[in-house]
């Protein structure tokens, strides 16, 4: 059972959050993910998609800050997405060292910068103010492991596209897991730049 393989934390949380069987997508979807594929994950509404974004990111960063620099970042579409996954990720990082930041294009830049300065492992933002944080120096990628996109149908728009792709431009090397309800050719685009050799997870409805 993909549960019993994860960090003892994650365990402990999930006993915790009275989940105890992983849904038909977590059992496909959670060890492709760990073995450090790039994946496009495609499910339905209520499959446990946000979850296993959770559940991975914690499992990659073995439930423990290090450094200063973050080692995840979760892209979102709006402010209020990014709060809500903020929120959530805060109940399963509890009782961890784990430093969770949210940013957004209405936070001022200047107090992103100075707050991410201070030290953190998960990043939780808009594709917008992801690249405004680059172009200003406000944020490292070198510690950088994963980077993962919640409810990625919102890339199709022009702008946000065009903001991811100028992030993975700058990102050396990291692991990309992105996960949508339904494949987009736009989407499909992104293994000609960034999503190499990606694996397809997909579930039906």
């Amino acid at each position: 059972m993909p549960f019993k393989k994860l960090h003892a934390h994650i365990q402990e949380r999930m006993i915790f959050q009275s989940i105890e069987e992983p849904t038909s997508f977590q059992s496909k979807s959670i060890p492709v993910i760990k073995s450090g594929a790039n994946v496009y994950c495609i499910a339905p509404k209520g499959s446990g998609k946000t979850t296993t974004l959770i559940l991975t990111i914690l499992q990659k960063l073995k439930c423990e800050a290090i450094g200063n620099a973050p080692r995840a970042v979760v892209l979102v579409e709006n402010k209020e997405k990014a709060l809500a996954l903020y929120r959530t990720f805060l109940d399963y990082t509890k009782q961890t060292s784990l430093r969770v930041y949210v940013g957004y294009e209405q936070l001022h830049i200047d107090v992103q910068k100075s707050e991410i300065f201070e030290g953190i492992d998960i990043l939780i933002t808009t594709p917008k103010s992801m690249n405004k944080l680059f172009l200003l120096n406000g944020v490292s990628t070198s510690q950088l492991k994963l980077l993962s996109i919640d409810d990625a149908e919102f890339l199709i728009q022009k702008s946000e596209y065009d903001a991811i792709m100028s992030i993975t431009q700058s990102i050396l090397k990291c692991q990309y897991v992105l996960y949508t309800e339904k494949m987009h050719p736009r989407l499909k685009r992104f293994e000609e730049y960034f999503m190499e050799r990606a694996r397809l997870i997909e579930i039906k409805k």
